[in-house]
């Protein structure tokens, strides 16, 4: 299979980006409906945690969020995201969605490099700054621990 790789600094965030949600993707296709509604963890305090379903939920407003904390320094409108629960097929949907926001967030600014990279600042709704980098190297990781988070549940299943 061939691979095409984007040129830049932002390029090869956005391929990591990708890469990280193909992963995921293919964790969740794998799966069925039931088990993706199946509560996996019930004592947890955070709701977004409880099952895959409050998970992809999460990761879907997650993937817009992270391109609106970029629109934001841009002083372009954001796309804010309900707190609704998307079932498998939405997920997915949406994920890819988000991707495709993420992709016209930076399009403009795909050559930017990694010292005018450094140099914007954005401050999360949780109170964490990041610069470009690593609200990226942020949002790459967050869908990599979501990933393994899965697929532990899915191994103690079994």
């Amino acid at each position: 299979m061939s691979v095409t790789y984007r040129s830049g600094y932002v390029g090869a965030l956005m391929d990591e980006y990708e890469r990280a949600a193909r992963e995921l993707s293919a964790v969740i296709e794998r799966i069925d409906d039931s088990e993706y509604v199946t509560f996996r963890d019930a004592m947890t305090e955070d709701e977004s945690c409880r099952s895959i379903q409050t998970v992809m939920s999460h990761v879907v407003r997650a993937c817009f969020g992270y391109a609106d904390m970029l629109n934001e320094v841009w002083g372009r409108p954001k796309n804010p995201r309900g707190r609704e629960l998307l079932e498998r097929e939405e997920a997915l949907a949406a994920l890819r969605a988000g991707l495709q926001y993420t992709l016209a967030t930076v399009e403009g600014h795909k050559n930017l490099t990694e010292a005018q990279g450094t140099a914007i600042h954005m401050k999360s709704s949780w109170g964490q700054e990041y610069d470009f980098d690593q609200l990226f190297e942020h949002a790459i990781m967050h869908l990599h621990r979501h990933r393994r988070q899965i697929e532990r549940w899915l191994a103690e299943a079994t």
